[in-house]
């Protein structure tokens, strides 16, 4: 079982975000799946962490593709353009690489907003805040993509009309997919619940934060599956 176990800082963490989760479910919000963070080698190094963050996702922070958000109020706005996993089966802990492929039923395109309103330096609260999460978009889920086949696939990304360089090792940030979606099975049977079929798995940014001030239009384009795009405002 991971190392992530182990870490009194995780299950201290988790046991807060899942409060947090219950309250907001209980209001009416719907679970729509989970999101990982801090997965970069400098994120897990400079935390002292084995393992990415979990956190989890609900139907009332997704957006359409193409919104406008207003980040007035906001300490330090983030974008993070994600791959997202569609499940297609449950998945339960201690699955294998075979296993948790199968698990998979398409690919797709994903932005997260974080709103970093306190040093991302304590593992504790930052799961305790569900790991900065204010808003997400979902593209098209491309079902060709099952098994989670990476292959040819692009991160293209244009802020305010200026292209950055293509993203072609997807998994360089985020380390592997495969290895996430098993650790987000295993550290949700630790606390009683399931990865579920139906649910979606944001596996975190595939380049560094986007820091965002308000006018900035941004499109991300995964290649060749689908483009969303996000406008902010004051």
């Amino acid at each position: 079982m991971s190392k992530a176990f182990e870490d009194p800082r995780i299950l201290r963490g988790m046991e807060k975000q899942f409060e947090l989760r219950r309250d907001r479910l209980n209001a009416g919000e719907k679970s729509i799946g989970w999101k990982v963070g801090f997965g970069a080698p400098a994120a897990l190094e400079r935390l002292r962490l084995n393992t990415p963050l979990v956190g989890f996702l609900t139907d009332k922070t997704l957006l359409a593709s193409n919104a406008t958000v207003s980040i007035t109020g906001w300490t330090k706005a983030a974008m993070e353009p994600e791959i997202a996993v569609y499940m297609g089966k449950d998945l339960t802990e201690a699955s294998d690489r075979v296993r948790t492929g199968a698990a998979i039923a398409a690919l797709g395109p994903a932005i997260e907003l974080a709103d970093v309103q306190f040093p991302p330096d304590d593992v504790e609260a930052i799961l305790a805040g569900n790991i900065y999460n204010r808003c997400i978009i979902l593209g098209r889920a491309d079902p060709s993509r099952a098994g989670c086949i990476l292959n040819g696939l692009t991160g293209r990304i244009s802020r305010s009309g200026q292209n950055m360089p293509p993203v072609t090792e997807l998994q360089a940030m985020t380390g592997d997919i495969l290895y996430i979606v098993s650790h987000v099975a295993n550290l949700l049977s630790v606390f009683g619940e399931t990865l579920h079929a139906g649910e979606v798995i944001i596996t975190g940014s595939i380049l560094p934060p986007l820091w965002i001030e308000s006018s900035e239009e941004i499109h991300y384009n995964l290649d060749p599956i689908d483009t969303i795009s996000l406008n902010f405002v004051d």
